[in-house]
């Protein structure tokens, strides 16, 4: 039976973000194991996700987790590079366009206010503005657009988590490739973990970066972590139209696009009543078809006629309370720590989660960003920290 300071279970961009700043930290000492089920990565979230990051939330801790995880990506050859080489994650800095209608301008403008008092480079559009700024836009039913001036856009998902891991690995985090399959609890103390491999792992803290395995890992030590994963199509199309300068958009009925090479991404969420709990990874072609194309026609005439070249489903780790963030340890168990339930925005946030895991780790609190929000408390209490923008 092996002895490990701090075991990962899950090496996706927020574990392997986890293992590259514990490995990173002077203050820290110990040894760090990742358990990873598929070293492919091909059906994680990180892989399958439509790679991009925003600070136009509503939520503070949002912002702040965002700010910084531009910071980073920004000069990621200082953080991540191994024997010279830095990753190429690709940021393109497009930002973000938030649309409203009448009924949605309070709640635009109150975002505003927001984002605005922690110095987020943003601002309000007018319809006209919108018009001059974007004339292959349809602006007749707008009423507001909020458009992310520096640090959105958008990445290669996959590049910067294989930096993390990378990186990591050259400071000395081992990786397996295995699942965590129980774990042996002791009153307040996990003591070790049980894996798919057949072998067992003791250590000193869990941290449970499973994505949309993580509810089940948590059942085995007795807690109830209210995530469920939900799947999420992201369709390629391409269009003869001419959209110079597009951003993220984000249509007022929740629909999402961008460009993307010769082309374009899209996606929008189900109707609530048509997103249950879902492990496939079966493509709704429909939700394309019959809800999407409509709504990116009716915003850009231009994409009346366009050609979907490709389409995948992937998963989010829903927090079904509030689509926040838990974070840290549960209050019945002390070296338990969790990062899950990020409804989507866990690429994004990785680098900020995975230091403020390491200060959890290795000081017992937060020493940069106080992420205290986004603990069990909330939940246990029933109290939700609503974010307004979930796209």
């Amino acid at each position: 039976m092996k002895q490990v300071d701090v075991v990962i279970a899950g090496g996706a961009a927020v574990g392997s973000s986890a293992a590259y700043f514990l490995a990173s930290q002077a203050d820290f000492k110990g040894s760090v194991l990742v358990l990873e089920k598929d070293f492919s990565y091909e059906k994680c979230a990180t892989t399958l996700s439509a790679a991009s990051i925003r600070h136009q939330f509503s939520t503070p801790g949002n912002i702040e987790m965002s700010q910084f995880g531009t910071q980073f990506i920004q000069h990621i050859g200082e953080h991540l590079s191994v024997a010279g080489e830095a990753p190429d994650v690709g940021f393109h800095e497009e930002g973000y366009l938030f649309l409203a209608s009448d009924a949605g301008r309070a709640i635009l403008e109150s975002n505003h206010r927001v984002q605005r008092n922690l110095n987020v480079d943003v601002t309000l559009l007018s319809p006209a503005r919108l018009r001059e700024r974007y004339p292959w836009m349809n602006t007749n039913d707008l009423s507001a657009g909020s458009l992310g001036l520096s640090g959105e856009g958008w990445l290669d998902a996959y590049s910067l988590m294989h930096g993390f891991r990378r990186k990591a690995i050259s400071l000395g985090v081992q990786y397996r490739q295995a699942q965590v399959l129980s774990v042996k609890r002791q009153g307040r103390r996990i003591q070790s973990v049980s894996l798919s491999d057949g072998s067992t792992v003791n250590c000193s803290v869990l941290i449970n970066a499973a994505g949309t395995g993580a509810r089940t890992l948590a059942q085995s030590a007795g807690i109830t972590l209210p995530v469920e994963s939900r799947k999420r199509c992201v369709f390629h199309f391409t269009s003869s139209a001419q959209t110079p300068h597009c951003p993220m958009v984000i249509d007022p009925s929740g629909a999402y696009f961008r460009p993307e090479g010769k082309g374009y991404l899209c996606g929008i969420s189900p109707a609530q009543e048509q997103d249950p709990e879902c492990f496939d990874f079966e493509v709704q072609h429909a939700l394309f078809d019959e809800v999407l194309w409509p709504l990116l026609a009716a915003r850009v005439p231009g994409f009346e006629a366009v050609r979907v070249k490709n389409a995948w489903a992937g998963h989010y780790d829903m927090n079904t309370l509030d689509h926040n963030l838990i974070l840290g340890a549960h209050p019945e168990v002390d070296n338990f720590l969790f990062a899950n339930g990020f409804s989507g925005h866990g690429l994004q946030q990785s680098p900020a989660v995975g230091r403020a895991l390491s200060e959890l780790v290795t000081y017992g609190e937060f020493r940069t960003l106080d992420l205290t929000a986004f603990g069990w408390q909330r939940i246990l209490e029933n109290r939700p920290l609503l974010e307004i923008n979930v796209v």
